[in-house]
């Protein structure tokens, strides 16, 4: 068993609940660990035999740029398209965080953190 692991991808989208949030958007990180079995690709060292990490950011890329009024949702979306898309994929966990969200305060950012697994 192995991990990919894609940290710190930015984006940004229009996530939130509130009217100005769909409007005008906020940045986001993302970060996504996949588990799988990489003892194959690691012998045989060829790229269709593995977990393409190119694969697993454009899945990112695209349900974020889907609008969702809650990180949960979103981040529930991605897990779905990787399960769905990547048979090799045993389980995956990811989290979404919004940069200095709009909460009145100073918060750097909230994080909705989810995992699936085929088990």
């Amino acid at each position: 068993m192995g991990k990919i692991k894609l940290n710190n991808i930015r984006i940004h989208a229009n996530h939130g609940c509130l009217k100005e949030e769909a409007i005008i958007g906020s940045d986001y990180r993302v970060d996504l660990e996949v588990h799988a079995d990489l003892s194959v690709p690691a012998k045989s060292d060829r790229l269709s035999e593995t977990v393409d990490y190119v694969h697993l950011n454009n899945i990112v890329k695209e349900e974020m740029a889907i609008k969702s009024h809650l990180l949960e949702h979103v981040s529930k979306r991605i897990l779905n398209r990787i399960m769905n898309e990547l048979a090799l994929v045993s389980s995956a966990e990811v989290t979404v965080s919004k940069i200095n969200p709009p909460l009145g305060g100073d918060v750097e950012s909230v994080s909705v953190a989810m995992r699936l697994s085929r088990d």
